[in-house]
């Protein structure tokens, strides 16, 4: 912006006149700017709510409204300290006995401890990672060629057989890392100064065996870092005469009904059921009985009320919000004289009656409140209500408004209002799921069905939105250019308004030289 220096001669405050000479054409450009920040909030406003009606339409409805979403059963065990069950879709109701012979177990060794050494300066030392075979006193006799002899073990991890190669001057850790490389887990624990080797899966498939050829240095090295196991005797305590223990890993064994089943691990996939074992029973069998999840579809029920509920609320509220008429976006100036809290709480108000009456919002939440209340058409040719299912709003006793609409369930002990009814669904889900289940499905259809009607793409809005989000984009962009005409007229308007009063000041000086100049003939 040019500075401009006026007044001079005249004495006259010609900035604070211009600017009150254009005080009409800076409202103009202010106005659409504010108009401009309300569609902006209105638009955010219409983001928020359409993404929640998104949310109940394609999350809930679009489960409800298929019977095979009310197919759930539950199943139980008579003792849950053995058996941990799923249940899957495929379950069939009944009740069957478990036996748990056997869990599945990972091979584990756990080695004996490897006994301290005398290092060349004669201290006793406690073996390490990076001890050496040597230093543990095991050492190799050079081949027939002049090159180091070697140790040789033999790993089998289920039925595959590998050959383990260490020189004397392979260190713990080289051991460490060779049988991880075999798919094993290994660790060497420096303060017990012991092996633990475990096979990387549970079941008999995944045990392991680490051995040496009998009566040889390689057998004396095996036993030298505490590997060796005594095949005739696996209860021996590990460490007593460098012998380890082992556990071998084994194969879990269930009847099921008398049927045998058997898995490497503890886990079991059968008929629609998923076992997890955790306890062997011995001769002793459980049952396990599996039914109609009665709660898990009022469960169900009760999240698609809520769900509706607190829409339907918000949907209300924003409808029937007060009126904020007298309240307009703040200007920059107008921002410098309120604290932040002030200024929030204007804006908040604004933004709160944005959806009020709009047509658009009351055209959706009629639609659905309609779909509710009007019921449903079952297979029998009747027409069921929720009322029937003990399903009411509570208009009788709630005295907000945004709260009319909702749907409150009799005998919920989540509600302080009709917790003390009967519960009439529970009794209907326990009597006649069936009923329950084809009513739910075909309103949550209906619902569903009216909400994507709604939520078409037209020239006007998107797919899966239910107010004209094209239009006020479009309507967005309109106020860039249409506050851009303005301000270019308020300067084009200011700048003719300067030229003039500049003009103005340049005759006053001359008229004031003229002057000056006579009254100097007259001196």
């Amino acid at each position: 912006m040019p500075i401009r220096i006026t007044g001079m001669n005249s004495g006259l405050d010609t900035e604070a006149i211009i600017q009150e000479l254009a005080s009409a054409r800076s409202i103009k450009v202010q106005s659409i700017e504010k108009a401009q920040t309300k569609l902006s909030w209105k638009i955010d406003a219409w983001k928020s709510l359409n993404a929640k009606i998104y949310d109940l339409y394609s999350d809930v409805l679009s489960d409800m409204r298929l019977e095979g979403a009310y197919a759930k059963k539950t199943t139980k065990a008579s003792d849950a300290s053995v058996v941990d069950i799923i249940t899957g879709t495929g379950a069939t109701n009944g009740v069957q006995t478990l036996r748990v012979e056997k869990l599945a177990k990972s091979g584990y060794l756990t080695g004996a401890k490897i006994a301290d050494y005398t290092d060349a300066e004669g201290n006793k030392v406690s073996p390490k990672s990076t001890t050496t075979l040597k230093d543990l006193g095991l050492t190799q006799k050079p081949n027939a060629d002049g090159t180091p002899g070697t140790f040789g073990f033999k790993l089998k991890i289920g039925d595959e057989t590998s050959n383990l190669t260490f020189s004397e001057e392979s260190t713990i850790d080289d051991v460490v890392k060779a049988l991880k490389e075999k798919g094993l887990n290994a660790t060497f624990d420096e303060k017990n100064g012991r092996f633990f080797i475990s096979s990387a899966t549970s079941g008999a498939a995944g045990d392991f065996e680490l051995t040496a050829k009998e009566g040889t240095r390689s057998e004396l090295a095996l036993k030298g870092l505490g590997l060796y196991v005594n095949p005739s005797d696996k209860l021996n305590e590990a460490g007593a005469d460098n012998v380890a223990t082992k556990i071998d890993g084994q194969n879990a064994v269930i009847y099921l009904n008398g049927a045998k089943f058997e898995s490497n691990t503890n886990t079991f996939e059968i008929n629609g059921l998923t076992y997890t074992v955790k306890q062997e029973t011995g001769d002793e069998e459980i049952t396990v009985t599996t039914e109609a999840d009665t709660s898990g579809i009022y469960d169900m029920i009760k999240n698609f009320l809520k769900k509706y509920n607190e829409l339907i609320n918000e949907m209300d509220k924003l409808y029937n919000a007060d009126s904020a008429k007298k309240y307009e976006p703040l200007t920059d100036d107008e921002k410098e004289a309120m604290s932040e809290k002030e200024i929030e709480k204007w804006e908040q108000k604004i933004k709160d009656s944005l959806l009020r009456r709009d047509s658009t919002l009351s055209t959706v939440s009629s639609a659905m409140k309609l779909v509710m209340s009007q019921g449903v058409e079952m297979e029998d040719g009747k027409t069921l209500h929720l009322s029937e299912f003990g399903i009411e709003t509570m208009d009788y006793f709630l005295s907000k408004d945004n709260e009319k609409n909702a749907y409150h369930i009799d005998g919920d002990p989540d509600d302080p209002e009709t917790k003390s009814k009967g519960d009439k669904l529970k009794t209907a889900i326990a009597n006649d799921p069936d009923k329950v289940v084809e009513f739910f499905s075909k309103l949550s259809k209906n619902l569903y069905d009216t909400l994507h009607e709604k939520m078409e793409a037209t020239d006007y809005s998107s797919m899966y939105s239910v107010y004209n989000d094209k239009q006020m984009k479009e309507e967005l962009k309109d106020y860039e250019s249409k506050i851009s005409d303005a301000q270019e007229k308020l300067n084009d308007y200011l700048d003719k308004m300067y030229d003039k009063f500049s003009a103005m000041e340049v005759a006053l000086a001359k008229m004031q030289s003229k002057s000056d100049s006579l009254m100097n003939l007259f001196g």
